[in-house]
């Protein structure tokens, strides 16, 4: 350390400086590599890991990052597309599947975060040869355009009407209101809602 002219001793700013560096290379060599690792309960996974995601009744494994998404190993691994990649903050719906039951935005959930959760997507309602009442309902209402939006609203209008099988149109204006359409097929989509509820086509 430089000594003050002058003066016995160590000067201040040789020996805040010093101070500094002692304190970065303790802080680097014990912080975690937070790009790289994630803590999920007492477990913490740092680069590739594969884990097993149960995806629409079935279990499945899967490579992933503590970065990955979940949206990310339904569509690139599971080649279940339905969810879509609009917007990264869920703030469209269009990544909506149900996670235990509960509507959730794919695109903000991480994939190692759902282990041990029961995810079901678009693709887990049914299909062309047994469509789920509110793929019908979509179906004959055409409440649907370029078909961005369509699956996120199936799952979230599905799981509202579960919760609501007696809904009424305003309550599924409100329920349905984390969904956007950019086409502005919402009153399509509402009258769909309506007839699944009407027709009891709920559970």
């Amino acid at each position: 350390m430089e000594k003050t002219p002058g003066k016995t001793g160590f000067s201040r700013r040789a020996f805040l400086k010093g101070s500094s560096a002692a304190a970065a290379a303790t802080a680097l060599a014990t912080a975690p590599d937070v790009a790289e690792a994630h803590q999920v309960g007492t477990a913490v996974l740092a680069g590739p890991t594969v884990i097993v995601l149960t995806v629409n009744g079935k279990d499945h494994k899967v490579n992933v990052e503590p970065r990955t998404t979940l949206l990310e190993v339904l569509r690139y691994q599971l080649d279940l597309t339905g969810a879509k990649p609009v917007s990264g903050d869920g703030s469209s719906g269009a990544s909506t599947v149900l996670v235990d039951g509960k509507p959730m935005m794919a695109s903000t959930l991480l994939a190692v975060a759902v282990r041990g959760k029961k995810i079901e997507t678009v693709e887990g309602r049914g299909g062309e040869k047994t469509p789920d009442a509110v793929q019908k309902a979509f179906v004959q209402y055409d409440a649907q355009q370029c078909g961005f939006c369509t699956p996120g609203f199936v799952v979230a209008t599905r799981a509202f009407l579960d919760k609501n099988p007696k809904a009424t149109e305003a309550d599924i204006r409100g329920g349905l209101n984390g969904n956007i359409c950019r086409c502005g097929t919402y009153a399509n989509v509402i009258q769909a809602a309506i007839a699944v509820a009407k027709g009891g086509g709920n559970g």
